[in-house]
């Protein structure tokens, strides 16, 4: 549980950067998000888990 909490941390950490370094920027892309096409979305949330998992898997070594 120790592992999962921090991991959702640091998510959020990572998450909040954009908007406390780049805010106008984030409204500016928020606005123009509906814009995209579902499809498109879908490609880069199906990568972006991917990279993620990568991530994981490669940071993730053995428990001994």
């Amino acid at each position: 549980m120790s592992l999962f909490l921090s991991a959702l941390g640091l998510m959020m950490v990572f998450e909040g950067i954009p908007y406390f370094c780049f805010p106008e920027q984030v409204k500016s892309f928020a606005r123009k998000v509906p814009e995209i096409p579902d499809g498109t979305m879908r490609v880069i949330g199906f990568f972006l888990m991917m990279a993620g998992l990568l991530v994981v898997y490669l940071g993730g070594g053995t428990n001994d």
